[in-house]
């Protein structure tokens, strides 16, 4: 094992005695197996630092510090000064997650820059490698004339081989974080968001991204020279990047890091670098599966508001609540029930009332009849983008919901990037992003509100997930990509390969409300409900097989997973649907077993307090074979794989309802081949044989 730190050259007493020409310095941190070894510099005067796995180096120096509006910067002219190595190994324990159990397993180096003229500047940056990857932030003290300042410039950067493989969406845009991942070589000029996931030449895998985003401006990554990635932080209305009472802490900028695409999968490092639980008892939430006005609106046989034809009715409610209770599902989603609706709302959300629903939708009444048969309601604050008018509503409207029972909200922020509408002290209205340090903040404050009401958040066009649902636990869920909902309307829907593209990458970094479970895949080739309602394009539609539909719930974490499709479309497939009943949202294990980013993945999860996994396959545009590697099934026992997959003539755009339902025995040690169609896959579950009915 290599050694946690190591310094190289001590500079501490030529910064004592005032020395400004002095020989560079550098010390080194590595992962407790000793795979990656982070090297930290002042070469030149100038902080950086670089990563090597297994001798490669897949960080190349790479530039660290920060500029400031009214201080000097703290980006050159610096020595390092000191260094602070420590260790931890410690299991902890998730209220509900994709793994129950997670290994904090590392070591850190806490390094200290000080200019070499002896002026009283500090620049602490603290690095801590795991066996899965790298983070690191910075921690800038309080001193004199460092007090009240704004951050003009992140010169954090990310130096890779300029052949690599990069998969990216773009950033500072008008969709948000919505758009379809591209794949382009590292030597290419773009800006990404992150998870911006990478792979070298050699075949090793990165995912670059940020990890604790509490009080701060999301990161981009833009690239300024071929392979050379620089920070890019969302600025606010007034050019600001970050506004800070000193001290100031960034968020950990992360490095996950794997030979091999499959082992990206099976990282906790972001969930590591978050704090513990902040709220406590979460034992109120429950993981589970939902239905809701949802999808009819996105197809057009309903409106969320009054005209043409409102979604939010009683009875249709009532329809929901019965299916639901019916299926053993926990709760019905009900968009479209409060005022505001029938106004111009997109980007202009101040027409929104969180209290007062349309005189066709009861919320007591109906909070009272799904509560009788079991389920409850989940709620809807949509704010079109007005944070500020929704910060003034939101403790009524929380207030509102815990007296009906609700426990999750679904907020969303539908407004185009940049249009994010803020109130200042003055009364101004001012226009951020969606990803700025203003709702960095604002979040935060919605996810704290709605926790003193024992409500759960599940925000969409959010600003992305770093982690900080171990933080808050209420935190459940978000959108921050391209969902289902694309594929009722588009343009374009998304493509076969969007599925096993995002979980390399938008996954990543947490859970998604994808909405997944559409058994109607050409929804708009149906008649309209009325003569005077439309559909989209009829070739706009869900590119992907029923088995595939089925396979997303296993896939695509997240511990709210929507059975999206109208009731009567799953009582028409009750074989298919069967899966959708069984599969659970909260897990004890994930496993990671293969794929390749774009192609094909394929993912295990072990039920939570069970004994029962459930596997998903999915495919790109090409059909291919995969064997399921059933390792991490219990030595010993036998176990009844009921398995869902594409048939011999299953093709999405040809044939994608042609499915077979079937049983077969396994065991660890075997392994379970099926073929995925093109925009295909499988969904398995393998329950042990002695928990079978006769």
């Amino acid at each position: 094992m290599k050694p946690v730190a190591a310094a190289i050259v001590s500079l501490a007493a030529g910064i004592a005695l005032g020395l400004c020409a002095v020989a560079a310095a550098a010390v080194t941190v590595a992962s407790p197996n000793g795979d990656i070894v982070v090297t930290i510099s002042d070469e030149a005067g100038i902080p950086s630092y670089s990563v090597s796995f297994r001798d490669e180096q897949v960080i190349k120096s790479s530039r660290l510090g920060m500029r400031f509006k009214n201080a000097p910067g703290l980006d050159r002219g610096l020595a390092i000064a000191s260094s602070a190595a420590a260790s931890k190994d410690e299991t902890w324990e998730q209220p509900w997650g994709e793994r129950r159990f997670v290994r904090d397993h590392h070591n850190e180096l806490f390094v200290e820059f000080a200019a070499a003229d002896n002026a009283p500047r500090r620049l602490g940056v603290r690095f801590r490698a795991f066996n899965d990857g790298v983070g690191f932030r910075y921690e800038v003290p309080r001193a004199k004339n460092f007090k009240t300042d704004e951050v003009t410039n992140e010169m954090t950067e990310f130096v890779v081989d300029e052949s690599a493989r990069v998969w990216w969406i773009p950033a500072r845009y008008w969709n948000r974080y919505e758009y379809l991942y591209r794949e382009s070589s590292a030597s290419d000029e773009l800006t990404s968001h992150t998870p911006m996931t990478l792979k070298t030449p050699s075949g090793a895998h990165l995912s670059i991204h940020e990890a604790s985003l509490v009080d701060y401006s999301a990161m981009a990554l833009r690239q300024i020279r071929p392979g050379r990635f620089k920070a890019e932080l969302a600025p606010w209305s007034d050019g600001a990047l970050v506004k800070f009472d000193a001290p100031l802490v960034s968020p950990w900028r992360t490095i996950q890091i794997s030979p091999d695409a499959k082992g990206l999968l099976n990282s906790s490092l972001i969930l590591n670098l978050n704090e513990p639980n902040k709220i406590g008892d979460v034992s109120w939430f429950e993981p589970g599966k939902y239905v809701g006005v949802w999808w009819e609106m996105h197809i057009r046989d309903s409106s969320w508001g009054m005209k043409p034809l409102h979604g939010a009715t009683n009875e249709n409610v009532r329809r929901y609540i019965d299916f639901a209770a019916k299926y053993g599902f926990n709760g019905v989603l009900v968009e479209g029930w409060n005022l505001g609706w029938d106004d111009d709302w997109f980007g202009n959300g101040k027409v929104f009332d969180f209290t007062k629903s349309y005189p066709d939708f009861d919320l007591s009444a109906l909070a009272a009849y799904a509560r009788e048969k079991g389920v409850r309601l989940i709620g809807h604050h949509e704010t079109g983008g007005a944070a500020t008018h929704y910060e003034r509503q939101m403790d009524d409207a929380f207030k509102l919901y815990e007296q009906n029972g609700v426990h999750v909200v679904k907020t969303g922020y539908v407004a185009d990037g940049g249009g994010i509408q803020r109130i200042d002290e003055k009364g101004i209205e001012r226009f951020e992003w969606h990803d700025g340090q203003f709702m960095a903040r604002h979040h935060l404050e919605v996810v704290k509100a709605a926790a003193r009401h024992k409500i759960a958040i599940n925000p969409h066009e959010p600003i992305k997930d770093t982690g900080l649902r171990r933080t808050y636990p209420n935190w459940v869920a978000r959108e921050g990509a391209r969902g289902q909902e694309y594929n009722a309307w588009g343009p374009p829907p998304n493509p076969p390969e969007h599925e096993p593209t995002i979980a390399f990458t938008r996954m990543l970094a947490g859970p998604m409300d994808f909405t997944p479970g559409i058994f109607d895949l050409e929804p708009n080739k149906r008649a309209p409900v009325r003569e005077d309602m439309t559909r989209s394009d009829p070739k706009i539609r869900v590119e992907t097989t029923l088995a595939k539909q089925l396979a997303l719930y296993v896939v695509l974490y997240s511990p709210i997973q929507m059975a999206a499709d109208l009731p009567e479309n799953y009582e028409r497939r009750r074989d298919a649907f069967q899966f959708i009943v069984d599969v659970p949202t909260d897990w004890e294990e994930s496993v990671g077993l293969a794929g390749e980013i774009g192609d094909y993945v394929v993912m295990a999860r072990k039920r939570r307090g069970g004994d029962d996994w459930y596997v998903g396959a999915v495919s790109d545009e090409k059909s291919r074979d995969v064997a399921v590697d059933l390792a991490f099934l219990d030595e010993g026992k036998t176990y009844v794989a009921e398995i869902y997959r594409d048939g011999a003539k299953a093709d999405w755009k040809t044939n994608p309802y042609d499915l077979v339902i079937e049983k077969k025995k396994a065991r660890r040690g075997e392994a379970l081949r099926v073929r995925l169609a093109a925009g295909g896959g499988a969904a398995i579950r393998l329950t042990p044989a002695t928990e079978q009915a006769p």
